[in-house]
Protein backbone atom coordinates (compact mmCIF):
# COMPACT_ATOMS: atom_id res chain seq x y z
CA UNK A 1 0.00 0.00 0.00
CA UNK A 2 1.61 3.03 -1.09
CA UNK A 3 -0.50 5.49 0.39
CA UNK A 4 -4.06 4.98 2.02
CA UNK A 5 -7.12 6.51 1.33
CA UNK A 6 -9.74 7.20 3.65
CA UNK A 7 -13.47 8.94 2.57
CA UNK A 8 -14.09 12.64 3.64
CA UNK A 9 -15.76 11.92 6.58
CA UNK A 10 -18.55 14.29 5.02
CA UNK A 11 -19.16 11.35 2.51
CA UNK A 12 -19.59 8.64 5.09
CA UNK A 13 -23.22 7.44 5.39
CA UNK A 14 -24.32 5.20 8.63
CA UNK A 15 -25.43 2.13 6.70
CA UNK A 16 -21.63 1.90 5.59
CA UNK A 17 -20.33 2.02 9.09
CA UNK A 18 -23.03 -0.54 10.41
CA UNK A 19 -22.20 -3.01 7.68
CA UNK A 20 -17.95 -2.33 8.47
CA UNK A 21 -19.04 -2.87 12.24
CA UNK A 22 -21.03 -6.32 11.83
CA UNK A 23 -18.57 -8.96 11.79
CA UNK A 24 -17.12 -9.61 14.86
CA UNK A 25 -13.49 -9.44 13.68
CA UNK A 26 -13.54 -5.97 12.71
CA UNK A 27 -15.67 -5.17 16.27
CA UNK A 28 -13.17 -6.83 17.75
CA UNK A 29 -10.54 -4.62 16.07
CA UNK A 30 -12.62 -1.58 17.15
CA UNK A 31 -13.15 -2.94 20.01
CA UNK A 32 -8.90 -2.83 20.44
CA UNK A 33 -8.39 0.52 19.04
CA UNK A 34 -11.05 2.07 21.02
CA UNK A 35 -8.67 3.09 23.92
CA UNK A 36 -7.59 5.64 21.25
CA UNK A 37 -4.08 4.65 20.52
CA UNK A 38 -2.37 4.09 17.30
CA UNK A 39 -1.25 0.78 16.68
CA UNK A 40 1.27 -1.07 13.98
CA UNK A 41 -0.57 -3.72 12.07
CA UNK A 42 2.18 -6.08 13.09
CA UNK A 43 0.90 -5.72 16.66
CA UNK A 44 -2.52 -6.70 16.01
CA UNK A 45 -3.39 -10.37 17.34
CA UNK A 46 -5.96 -11.48 15.54
CA UNK A 47 -7.11 -14.93 15.02
CA UNK A 48 -6.90 -14.78 11.05
CA UNK A 49 -4.02 -15.02 8.35
CA UNK A 50 -2.22 -12.02 7.96
CA UNK A 51 -4.10 -11.30 4.69
CA UNK A 52 -7.46 -11.72 5.77
CA UNK A 53 -6.58 -9.46 8.77
CA UNK A 54 -5.65 -6.50 6.27
CA UNK A 55 -8.92 -7.32 4.09
CA UNK A 56 -10.76 -6.13 7.70
CA UNK A 57 -8.53 -3.16 8.29
CA UNK A 58 -9.38 -2.47 4.05
CA UNK A 59 -12.97 -2.56 4.88
CA UNK A 60 -12.96 -0.49 8.35
CA UNK A 61 -10.89 1.98 6.47
CA UNK A 62 -13.05 2.40 3.58
CA UNK A 63 -16.12 2.82 5.65
CA UNK A 64 -14.05 6.00 7.23
CA UNK A 65 -13.74 4.14 10.83
CA UNK A 66 -10.07 3.66 11.34
CA UNK A 67 -7.34 5.83 9.33
CA UNK A 68 -3.94 4.37 8.20
CA UNK A 69 -0.83 5.99 8.09
CA UNK A 70 2.35 5.15 6.72
CA UNK A 71 6.03 4.77 7.87
CA UNK A 72 8.30 3.55 5.70
CA UNK A 73 7.56 -0.22 5.30
CA UNK A 74 5.11 -0.38 8.30
CA UNK A 75 1.64 1.02 8.53
CA UNK A 76 -0.20 2.09 11.47
CA UNK A 77 -4.03 2.58 12.30
CA UNK A 78 -6.09 4.05 14.75
CA UNK A 79 -9.74 4.83 15.15
CA UNK A 80 -11.32 8.01 13.64
CA UNK A 81 -12.89 8.49 17.00
CA UNK A 82 -13.45 12.61 17.06
CA UNK A 83 -14.81 12.12 13.23
CA UNK A 84 -17.12 9.52 13.90
CA UNK A 85 -18.01 11.25 17.16
CA UNK A 86 -18.72 14.30 15.12
CA UNK A 87 -20.83 12.25 12.59
CA UNK A 88 -22.82 9.96 14.26
CA UNK A 89 -23.04 11.52 17.81
CA UNK A 90 -22.64 7.84 20.54
CA UNK A 91 -22.54 5.35 17.85
CA UNK A 92 -19.01 4.65 18.69
CA UNK A 93 -19.15 5.06 22.70
CA UNK A 94 -22.46 2.98 22.43
CA UNK A 95 -21.20 0.14 19.73
CA UNK A 96 -17.83 -0.03 22.24
CA UNK A 97 -19.64 -0.75 25.18
CA UNK A 98 -22.06 -3.22 23.83
CA UNK A 99 -19.17 -4.86 22.10
CA UNK A 100 -17.46 -5.01 26.16
CA UNK A 101 -20.73 -6.34 27.66
CA UNK A 102 -21.50 -8.93 25.37
CA UNK A 103 -19.74 -11.59 24.34
CA UNK A 104 -21.32 -13.26 21.48
CA UNK A 105 -19.95 -14.26 18.23
CA UNK A 106 -17.42 -11.10 19.31
CA UNK A 107 -13.95 -12.34 18.29
CA UNK A 108 -11.28 -11.42 20.63
CA UNK A 109 -8.30 -9.31 19.33
CA UNK A 110 -5.62 -8.90 21.24
CA UNK A 111 -1.94 -7.02 21.03
CA UNK A 112 0.96 -9.47 20.34
CA UNK A 113 4.27 -9.21 22.53
CA UNK A 114 7.29 -7.55 21.19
Amino acid sequence: MAHATHPNIEDVTLPEVMNAMSDPIRLGLIKLLSDGEERAWGQLDAPVAPSTLSYHLKILRSAGITQTRMEGTRCFVRLRSEDLSARFPGLLDTTVRLATNSDSGLTEIGLKEE
